[in-house]
């Protein structure tokens, strides 16, 4: 190894040792959380709806509550078509009641982000837990894994898991948003 190419490589590990950790808190949904309440807040939205692009017969809805919580749901609809129909009317809120209420069985997932700010592996203090629920299994985000009644190593998976399918979800509600707008 050339003596540029060994302080090359000392520069990058010294960089990577001073950076900080990355923790369970960031997550992918932070970042479009926050900019699906902006969104919505510019276009003075209090509800969204779309089909998932990567699976048209699946549709995704969200109640915004202006900052304070996002309720997010996705899932197959028996009658596909009316759903079609209502996010071309732009009602939102009702394709939202009609997937929390009558989704396809073991197809819905729900989500409750308690300050619209993405998941969170831990809440703030002053802040209520993170929720997501799955083919009727609900895990609560409180940083407490075997609360949980998890490994630390499956809570961690688990919200992986979660804020990979959030983040899905907030990128289809995002396009259509801005399609409204």
């Amino acid at each position: 190894m050339t003596l540029v190419a060994r302080g090359a490589s000392l520069a990058v590990v010294g960089i990577l040792a001073l950076s900080p950790p990355v923790s369970a808190q960031d997550s992918k949904s932070v970042v479009l959380a926050k900019q699906l309440s902006a969104t919505l807040d510019a276009a003075k939205l209090d509800s969204i709806a779309a089909q998932d692009p990567a699976a048209p017969d699946v549709f995704c809805a969200a109640l915004y509550f202006g900052g304070a919580q996002l309720l997010v749901v996705s899932a197959k609809y028996s009658v596909p078509q009316l759903l079609v129909e209502r996010l071309a009317k732009k009602e939102y809120r009702d394709v939202y009641m009609d997937l929390n209420g009558a989704a396809v069985p073991n197809t819905k997932v729900f989500i409750q982000d308690g300050a619209a700010d993405g998941l969170k592996a831990k809440n703030a203090d002053n802040q209520a837990a993170d929720t997501f629920e799955a083919a009727g299994k609900a895990i609560v985000f409180d940083g407490d894994a075997k609360k949980q009644k998890m490994s630390e190593q499956d809570y961690q998976k688990a919200f992986a898991d979660a804020d990979e399918k959030y983040s899905q979800i907030l990128t289809a509600l995002l396009s259509q948003v801005k399609k409204s707008s």
